[in-house]
């Protein structure tokens, strides 16, 4: 479908989603405050703006949705043909009409009440006319919720239309029902229609595409007619017949010769000249499926005769079998082969064709003289023709003999030789077993002759300096060694110090809270020994420590005077009362603490470390309407 794209035409909302959309966008991009002690003129601007924006907006819509839709005079027959058996072409029209008449209307209360709110004296009566025009525009559009639900199907169903392009080569396949007109697509094209053995499978046109002679060609798929008048037809057949009438196309005409699909071959000949008028002046095949279960040779007399008579009135008939795809392609080819020869002898016959001949030349040679001018071979070609190194292949032409070809000639005495390609100077170089050749040059030329002479003269230098000391190590002396023997103690210390207070630094070990009792020394070892005890064993020594108890609580026998003395943090004062003598010196001590603090309490005012913002509702950020676009800074 090169010109008509009907899946992008946009979705009809209903009335009050229209509405809705409609308001809603008002109130975003219209002002809307508004005060009674501004000037007149300003309240009225206020108003008109809301009811020109609002009339504006319908305006655009309903031209968008009157526009998309497509326009029954302006596109092709085909499909003019179509949409009035799918949608009813005066109920199509009349909606569109009904559409085009409320953005009219529209526009009119919106000139009118413009015109009122000239002569309104107040906010209130301002904003009564306000309401009023917008009251009766949604009025108007809730009168069309008819109108758009069905716009709203019938955009659905153009966009599940199969995209046929009326202009292009086209192969249409039509028939009885049940008769294999799908099958015949699935084959041939990359389509996958839905086959069944029963009929009316296909309830719409399908389309498939397929290459030939690298072209693009599209196969439709037409539902099944039966043999009936024309108006009692329905609208699954009508569509067939729509595609018949408009579209310039091979026909396919696909008969049943084993009459399984109900029909016999004497009702497929009669719909066939039922038919008959809207195959003229297109090329057309009779298709005879299903051989591989009747052979048109097994057929009766009678059914031959009437093949015969179709063959008589300019049908090719050819048959074919879709199970065993025995013939397919062979009615492919001629399908394709005869519309292209009729688009061919078509445009060579249009008004065109004269002005491209004009403009094209055929030059035809002839000979000028009797002087015969053979071909210039050059002597180097005729030389690798002739020499050694050219071959013969299979087919007597001369080819260069190749690495392979002398590989195979020599057999096991053949060694890959890598330098008889070399390009040197002297021809009797290339084998010598020192040059080595890098960037086309010998290395041996760079190579000093006396560098054995040298190479010994500085071995004999090498042993004078060696003979000499030059290269001997000093022996340190005893107080170097001890020195190197401190610093290496010390180096030693200093990493055991930084292992040591990093181990401090590190939190890998539960932290005692502050108002737990740390036990000493003394309990640990009570501890220890009493679970080395026996059951009913006492301690004998009155003055020794009494073992803890592995619980929290205190025993009841135990002592205040002994609790005090294991850790001064039992008895732990409030900080605000540490060092102070009695309750007087505590009041005294917190009276003054509240008087120097007087000045920070009274100019003490909400900071940044409070988490607290100075203004509510600052200005800048709640005044004013929020815009289309990014809101995060708010």
């Amino acid at each position: 479908m090169a010109h008509y794209n009907f899946k992008k035409i946009a979705v009809v909302p209903t009335a009050k989603d229209f509405i809705d959309i409609v308001l809603s966008k008002t109130q975003r991009k219209t002002p809307t405050v508004v005060h009674p002690g501004y000037k007149i003129s300003r309240i009225r601007q206020f108003y008109v703006r809301k009811i020109k924006f609002t009339q504006q907006t319908y305006h655009d819509k309903l031209a968008l949705i009157i526009t998309e839709f497509p326009k029954l005079d302006d596109i092709h027959p085909f499909y003019a043909d179509l949409m009035n058996v799918l949608y009813d072409k005066d109920h199509y029209k009349l909606a569109l009409g009904q559409v085009n008449t409320a953005k009219n209307l529209i526009d009119n209360v919106s000139k009118d009440y413009a015109r009122l709110i000239k002569f309104a004296d107040s906010l209130y009566r301002c904003k009564q006319l306000k309401r009023a025009a917008l009251g009766r525009m949604c009025t108007i559009m809730r009168r069309q919720n008819q109108s758009l639900q069905y716009l709203e199907q019938v955009r659905q169903h153009l966009a599940r239309l199969p995209s046929i392009d009326p202009n292009t080569r086209t192969i249409l396949i039509c028939g009885f029902p049940n008769v294999g007109k799908s099958s015949f697509i699935n084959k041939v094209t990359r389509a996958d229609v839905e086959v069944q053995p029963y009929a009316f499978t296909t309830k719409s046109l399908f389309v498939g595409h397929m290459d030939y002679k690298y072209l693009r060609w599209q196969v439709v798929d037409t539902p099944g007619i039966l043999d009936h008048s024309l108006e009692e037809r329905n609208t699954i057949e009508m569509q067939a017949i729509t595609a018949l009438a408009h579209l310039r196309a091979a026909i396919l005409y696909v008969m049943d010769i084993s009459e399984q699909c109900g029909h016999t071959i004497s009702e497929q000949v009669n719909l066939f000249n039922s038919i008959k008028p809207l195959f003229t002046n297109k090329p057309l095949i009779v298709a005879l499926n299903k051989i591989d279960i009747v052979r048109p040779d097994n057929l009766q007399e009678q059914a031959k005769e009437q093949i015969r008579q179709l063959e008589g009135e300019g049908a090719l008939v050819l048959p074919m079998s879709t199970v065993t795809e025995e013939g397919v392609i062979d009615v492919k080819t001629r399908a394709c082969d005869m519309l292209l020869s009729q688009r061919v002898e078509a445009k060579m016959k249009g008004k065109k064709m004269p002005d491209i001949l004009n403009r094209l030349h055929v030059a035809v040679p002839t000979p000028r003289d009797g002087v015969e001018r053979p071909p210039f071979i050059p002597p180097g070609a005729k030389l690798n023709k002739s020499g050694a190194a050219a071959a013969v292949d299979t087919a007597g032409n001369v080819k260069k003999k190749l690495e392979r070809d002398v590989e195979l000639e020599m057999g096991d005495d053949y060694f890959l030789d890598m330098k008889k390609k070399y390009l040197l100077g002297d021809e009797s170089q290339k084998y010598d077993v020192i040059p080595e050749i890098y960037e086309g040059k010998n290395i041996a030329d760079f190579i000093d002759p006396d560098i054995m002479q040298k190479l010994e003269e500085l071995e004999k230098e090498e042993e004078l300096r060696e003979a000499a000391g030059e290269y001997d190590v000093e022996v340190e002396d005893e107080e170097t060694l001890q020195t190197r023997r401190t610093a290496e103690q010390i180096r030693s210390k200093k990493k055991l110090l930084r292992m040591k207070s990093w181990n401090k630094k590190t939190t890998n070990y539960p932290v005692m809270p502050r108002t737990a009792v740390r036990a000493s020394r003394t309990q640990h070892k009570s501890r220890g020994d009493q679970e080395d005890m026996d059951e009913g064993q006492e301690v004998a020594d009155e003055g020794s420590v009494k073992p803890v108890m592995a619980g929290r609580k205190r025993a009841r026998s135990q002592s205040a005077v002994g609790s005090r003395s294991k850790s001064h943090s039992v008895v732990r004062q409030p900080r605000d009362k540490s060092g102070l003598r009695d309750a007087v010196q505590v009041a005294k001590a917190r009276k003054k603490m509240k008087f120097d603090q007087r000045k920070f309490v009274q100019g003490g005012k909400s900071g940044e470390a409070d988490r607290k913002i100075g203004t509510v509702l600052p200005k800048h950020l709640f005044s004013g309407k929020r815009k289309m676009g990014k809101t995060q800074r708010r």
